[in-house]
């Protein structure tokens, strides 16, 4: 017994070591963790359990019967995070460049059925080359294989993707369907052809930072949700994560642990909104008025910033916040901001995460780039996913909400379930000055002063539309509210609303309008 404990014991150490030391050196060199430092960054300490150490490939082409590695380049297994139970994969570029084979995609797999079966959430660590050519289509279908379990594991157990070295072809579509994405500031790359194959096809002379690097996708192309400058940030955020969503779909989300108060008002909110009505300000400002301790994990936080989606505590409460930015573009919405905004409220809805809405928004943006760019399907989506969210939904007009645009933003027309309004409110088809132009064109054109004659009736069509005492007079609003007050009506809210019950109808699936 001892004889073969000792070899369990080399056989083990063998298994810690990846590619070898020079590569780990290697590795190191570039200023990126070892797929196990990573692990032990991100897990509890000592909690990590690895499964499927002594595996290895079962290639014989090419010379890869003399190239075997225990683990195959990938570390896979479960682990705690603030003692909550989370399944693992950690890609090890120290073995083959971290290629995906056979024998590596059958561990993941492993472990994704796993967290599916005990619910719980999958992080995948990833730093990979792609597919190991040498195993030819048996490696293009395990990819297929985890893109299978993604695709089903979604909405059940919440999945998380860093990107933590490059990325590319094939292997972007697993952590594209997962919730979240994490990069790193040079270090991680995703594209699904890399700039040479780019220079070939299109003449187009472009870096592998430009093309796919953390801040192209956090930015530009929304693929990303979080953009980090170091690993340690990166890892130490997936475990800030947890502290708002919950393990599974049919758990709920955890309670805060802060201490503000929950009957807390705040006077400074009388004084973010401007009393003119065309001058902006920073909804962030108000948000962390309301939630607890002044706190919001914001999500793609650069990318399509004229909204603001993030998680944060009220009154102990897990909640998803969406809300218009006034400070951009107006706060109007968007191709981008209604993906982005569509996407976090699914999310939430998924994970029995109530949705707060702030709402400041004029319209939607209107121009030649965004009709033919499709803002009628895309602003659909956000309007589909409010209208399809059960979970409770709460929602705060401080100043202008006009067109189809307060129809979308959680109206209480598409089941809000608590809507109210600050007194500056602004509810109505669209501004009072396009109105006017609109109803009263003629009448202005032949007036003796136009301009009189404009602002007369534009004063007129605020008074008696551009305020929310039409809206509530009709119900469309439940109150209208002391600014200073929203932290605890929203917080009671929220407790009347904690046994809430809606189901859409029998279906198989709807068809949002992709």
């Amino acid at each position: 017994m001892r004889e073969k404990l000792e070899l369990l014991g080399r056989r083990r150490a063998e298994s810690e070591l990846g590619g070898g030391a020079a590569r780990l050196k290697a590795q190191h060199d570039k200023g990126k963790l070892s797929a196990r430092e990573r692990l032990d960054v991100l897990l509890d300490e000592g909690s990590f359990v690895e499964l499927d150490r002594f595996v290895v490939h079962r290639s014989t082409d090419f010379g890869l019967d003399q190239q075997k590695y225990f683990g195959d380049g990938v570390i896979t297994g479960h682990g705690r995070i603030d003692g909550r139970l989370v399944y693992v994969f950690s890609q090890d570029f120290t073995v083959f460049g971290g290629s995906l084979s056979e024998a590596f995609a059958e561990k993941i797999c492993k472990v994704m059925d796993l967290a599916v079966r005990n619910g719980a959430p999958v992080i995948g660590l990833n730093d990979s080359g792609g597919a190991r050519i040498q195993e030819g289509v048996v490696s293009l279908g395990g990819y297929a294989e985890i893109f299978l379990r993604n695709t089903l594991a979604s909405g059940v157990v919440p999945q998380i993707s860093a990107i933590l070295g490059p990325c590319a072809g094939g292997a972007v579509y697993s952590p594209a369907i997962t919730d979240f994405v994490y990069m790193v500031r040079g270090s991680s790359y995703m594209f699904v052809t890399g700039p040479n194959v780019v220079k070939t096809v299109t003449h187009e002379d472009v870096s592998m930072d430009e093309l796919g690097g953390a801040d192209a996708h956090g930015a530009t192309s929304g693929v990303s949700h979080f953009t980090h400058d170091s690993e340690l940030a990166c890892l130490q955020a997936i475990r800030e994560l947890f502290r708002f969503i919950p393990q599974n779909n049919v758990d709920d989300p955890p309670r805060g642990a802060g201490s503000d108060p929950r009957d807390r008002r705040d006077e400074g909110l009388l004084d973010v909104v401007p009393d003119n009505p065309n001058k902006p300000y920073d909804m962030h400002e108000v948000i962390r008025r309301v939630v607890d301790d002044g706190e919001m994990y914001e999500v793609q936080k650069d990318y399509a910033p004229n909204i603001l989606c993030g998680f944060a505590h009220l009154g102990g409460h897990s909640v998803g916040i969406v809300a218009n930015q006034p400070a951009v573009l107006a706060g109007v919405l968007d191709i981008g901001s209604s993906m982005k905004a569509a996407r976090f409220i699914r999310f939430c809805d998924a994970f029995n995460i109530p949705i707060v809405t702030f709402e400041d928004v004029p319209g939607f943006l209107p121009g030649v780039s965004q009709e033919h760019g499709g803002i009628i399907k895309h602003g659909a989506k956000l309007l589909f996913a409010y209208c399809e969210a059960t979970v409770p939904k709460l929602t705060v007009i401080t100043r202008k909400a006009y067109g189809g645009a307060y129809d979308v933003m959680s109206s209480k027309h598409i089941r809000g379930d608590y809507n109210v309004a600050w007194p500056t409110a602004e509810i109505a088809v669209m501004g009072p000055k396009g109105a006017v132009e609109i109803l009263f064109r003629r009448e202005i054109a032949e007036a003796d002063d136009p301009r009189a004659a404009m602002d007369e009736r534009v004063s007129e069509y605020t008074e008696k539309f551009a305020n929310p005492y039409v809206a509530a007079a009709r119900g469309y609003v439940d109150d209208i509210i002391d600014p200073r007050d929203t932290r605890p009506r929203l917080i009671e809210a929220l407790d009347t609303l904690r046994t809430k019950r809606d189901r859409n109808p029998p279906k198989k699936h709807g068809n949002i309008p992709l």
